[in-house]
Order: structure tokens, then sequence, then C-alpha cells
């Protein structure tokens, strides 16, 4: 929360990473609340966490702004690791990053 008298915060980051999206979308009024438990395999977790902060980082530097203040933007964070090569990955990215005023090489 933000102290009294400061200036009205933005929302938190909008970087919307999809596997997330549609878990939030499947989400609604009328669905039951159950508890469901998914054995991962923390080597392959660590990675995508690695992968979105990186994403994340780099957005940054990009864009020259806070976390807060970057684009809304979707990344397919599952899409990009199943990709076979940096360079695909990167052409991806670039076709993301389409609206970017700045080199997104």
């Amino acid at each position: 929360a933000a102290p009294p008298g400061a200036p009205h915060a933005q929302p938190g980051p909008r970087v919307c990473f999809a596997a997330a999206a549609a878990a939030a979308a499947e989400e609604g009024p009328g669905r039951g609340r159950g508890k469901v438990t998914v054995r991962y395999d923390r080597r392959e977790l660590r990675k995508r966490l690695h992968l979105e902060e990186w994403i994340l980082a780099q957005l940054t530097a990009l864009y020259d702004c806070r976390e807060e203040e970057i684009p809304e933007l979707e990344i397919d964070v599952d899409e990009l690791l199943d990709m076979e090569s940096d360079g695909a990955r990167s052409a991806r990215v670039q076709e993301i990053l389409v609206d970017c005023y700045k080199p997104t090489e």
C-alpha cells in the first residue's frame, strides 16, 4: 500500500505470461474452489522462473522504465521454452515487440 499523501501508484507489472493468464481466465465465479496438487520438476520451474525474471529485466532496460511502467504485453514462456533455438525465440519476441520504439535486437 502507498503511504498517505503519496501519488496514486500504478498497478503491478502488466507483462502477462500466457499460462498465468489462461489459468486466471478459467477461474470464474461458477467454478468450485478445490485444492489441486501437482508435482513439478524443480529444474523446469527454476528454468522458467529464471526466464521470466530475465524477460522482465530486459523489458525494463528496453523500455527504460520501472517494471510497473512496462506496456502491456503477452509473452508465452512455455512457447519460448519449447522453441528449438535462441534464434527462433529471438524472432518470436521481436514479433511481440513490434510496437516498441527502440531497437529490439
